[in-house]
């Protein structure tokens, strides 16, 4: 069924859109059309995890000079792509928060640099509402949605009511699920990024070898915990240590079906509390469930959301696998959704290491800076 929300309406617009929050260096213009649908008209991303790749995780000060060096060639490739110069956009976006302080800062002051000396309106993008707002961009879906964000640093359950807001109703109390794929797959010696590795392991293992807890289960706070999870993955494996190839194998699946189980049962109650939120419009939005973030590229839990979707009458989308992480694109969507709303920023716009969506949300218990 169509939303009610309407996409702001307005002449053609070119967003060219700066990603810089972690490790990924990312430019990308799209076209945002009078009618709200959008094109993607470049898209580049570099990686940084060769970099990182001799430390085991991201290192802060690499990853912002990683970005100095190569962002501005990555701005150039873009619009080279995209078959305009900076005399032809319409504003330029960047991802201000959350993030990593350093990389928020190339990139921000970037697009600033470019917005004075062309005279451009400038927006400063909240990182989560650009995955928030990807569905938009690909697939035209519009508010209101239920929304689970989950990635490296957030894991959160979002009723987005339109651009610039959105009601929290559940959240991470420790690890984001990102976090804790990324430090199960170090403990068990596999490659970063960790998510991918697992899941490649998890194809060849049996789920059913290891008991693991299924955090949060049954709860009437529709949050998530993940770090106990991590924990008993990480005394199964001491337990039967030296690992072999198998272990490895069953240890990644048992995790992910732990991970799918808990997230499956906090989604069901996310549904109950959404339609009771929005049950007298229901008939006029219909059910629309989202998974945005990098975590939302696994493919067992996609199947399995879906699954879980349709037995409630939801319909699920998702990003293109290759949308789901870090990149520019969204950052371009989400500011030239915000712009064509009259949403600008001024150049004095900071940049913002924690940034939530929903600013008005209680802390849930135990959650401390990650609530």
């Amino acid at each position: 069924m169509p939303s009610v929300s309407q996409s702001p309406k307005g002449p053609p617009l070119l967003s060219l859109g700066i990603e810089t929050s972690c490790d990924e260096t990312a430019a990308a213009v799209i076209l945002r059309e009078p009618d709200g649908t959008g094109k993607i008209l470049s898209n580049i991303v570099r990686s940084q995890w060769n970099d990182h790749l001799p430390y085991g995780g991201v290192v802060p000060e690499i990853a912002a000079r990683a970005h100095v060096e190569c962002l501005d060639d990555l701005i150039s490739v873009a619009l080279k792509e995209a078959g305009i110069t900076l005399d032809d956009l319409s504003c330029v976006s960047a991802a201000a928060g959350p993030g990593l302080i350093g990389g928020l800062i190339v990139g921000l002051m970037s697009a600033k640099a470019i917005a004075l000396s062309k005279n451009l309106p400038f927006i400063a993008v909240n990182h989560l509402e650009a995955h928030a707002l990807t569905v938009g961009l690909t697939q035209g879906i519009k508010p209101p949605y239920l929304l689970l964000l989950a990635s490296g640093g957030h894991t959160q359950l979002l009723l987005v009511h339109d651009v610039d807001n959105y009601t929290r109703i559940g959240t991470t109390i420790d690890d984001a699920l990102g976090e804790a794929f990324d430090k199960t797959a170090k403990l068990l010696g596999l490659p970063q990024p960790g998510g991918p590795a697992v899941e490649t392991q998890a194809l060849h293992g049996d789920p059913a070898r290891f008991k693991l807890p299924r955090p949060m289960r049954g709860r009437q706070q529709p949050h998530f915990s993940f770090a106990g999870l991590k924990t008993a993955v990480r005394q199964r494996a001491t337990e039967i240590a030296p690992l072999t190839e198998t272990d490895i194998q069953d240890l990644c699946a048992s995790f992910q079906a732990a991970v799918v189980e808990s997230v499956q049962d906090r989604c069901m109650r996310a549904f109950e509390i959404y339609e009771d939120l929005m049950k007298e419009r229901l008939e006029i939005t219909g059910k629309i469930f989202v998974i945005a973030g990098g975590v939302a590229a696994n493919q067992k839990l996609r199947g399995s959301l879906e699954e879980l979707a349709q037995s409630r009458g939801f319909t699920l989308h998702a990003p293109p696998i290759s949308l789901c992480g870090d990149n520019a694109a969204m950052i371009a969507w989400a500011g030239a959704q915000r712009f064509a709303l009259g949403l600008n920023d001024d150049l004095a716009a900071p940049a913002r290491p924690r940034w939530p969506l929903d600013q008005n949300a209680p802390a849930a218990i135990g959650a401390g800076v990650k609530a």
